[in-house]
């Protein structure tokens, strides 16, 4: 077993350890998208991996100093990161500027959620690329102003491809949706695009108060009816609220 293994494995075991939310902690305490740090969990191999190099584990070993602890029963107990120079990397999820054809203002091109979509009926494993999606929107800085006036930052705007009939009519298999991945609880009702354990929705979720106990618990809502609903407690583990859909260009067929 290499130490980009090593490396994983720990980051694997500290995710776990952490519970409800770790990957978006980690990515927070790294300053990396939370799409980076599921492409590190990814094994060798896996279309989209990313391996967690030296600059990478020393910021994870000054985040969690219980990193190092998680290495020693998968390898080599003496094994720590090198010290090397920080440095920015950007996730496959952050958007980027490209030049305009007019010369003026650079576009802003959102980029596809982790090569991946989200599930809009019995939901899927987020570490599946689906067959075929939107890669990118590349719009002016003017549209998103006047079209998505509220969200928490360009750098956390991102694409997810939609497959499956349960939101229909809201949306459609295969719409493209504008997801702001900076939202990561569900203070009010609206689609959200999230997993249970390994599988990824998109529903519309509500709060509703549960009435076995103090707080309150989710429902997920499908718009088409062919679809029941069901509930999630926002404190189980295996749930993780991913982002929440901001607008999506919705296709017709004719």
């Amino acid at each position: 077993m290499d130490k980009y293994e090593q490396r994983r494995k720990a980051l694997r075991a500290l995710v776990d350890r952490l519970g409800r939310g770790g990957i978006s902690a980690v990515a927070q305490k790294i300053g990396k998208e939370s799409s980076y740090v599921s492409r590190m969990l990814y094994p060798e191999g896996k279309s989209g991996m990313k391996r967690i190099g030296e600059d990478t584990a020393e910021a994870l070993q000054k985040a969690y100093p219980e990193f190092l602890q998680l290495l020693a029963p998968v390898g080599d107990q003496s094994f720590a990161p090198a010290p090397a120079p920080n440095e920015t990397r950007a996730s496959v999820s952050s958007p980027s500027e490209e030049p305009s054809n007019d010369g003026g203002m650079p576009d802003l091109v959102i980029r596809q959620y982790e090569d991946t979509g989200g599930g809009m009926s019995h939901g899927f494993n987020l570490e599946d690329n689906p067959p075929g999606h939107i890669r990118s929107w590349r719009v002016t800085h003017d549209w998103l102003r006047i079209n998505v006036p509220t969200h928490t930052g360009l750098k956390n705007l991102c694409i997810v491809t939609g497959f499956g009939p349960s939101m229909k009519p809201m949306f459609n298999p295969g719409d493209p949706l504008l997801v702001d991945l900076g939202v990561n609880s569900v203070d009010h009702e609206g689609a959200y695009f999230f997993r249970v354990g390994s599988e990824g929705y998109i529903k519309l979720l509500q709060r509703i108060p549960d009435f076995n106990g103090p707080g309150f618990k989710l429902r997920a809502i499908s718009k088409n009816s062919d679809y029941e609903p069901f509930d999630i407690s926002p404190t189980n583990p295996y749930f993780e609220v991913i982002g929440k859909v901001l607008t999506v260009w919705r296709s017709e067929q004719f």
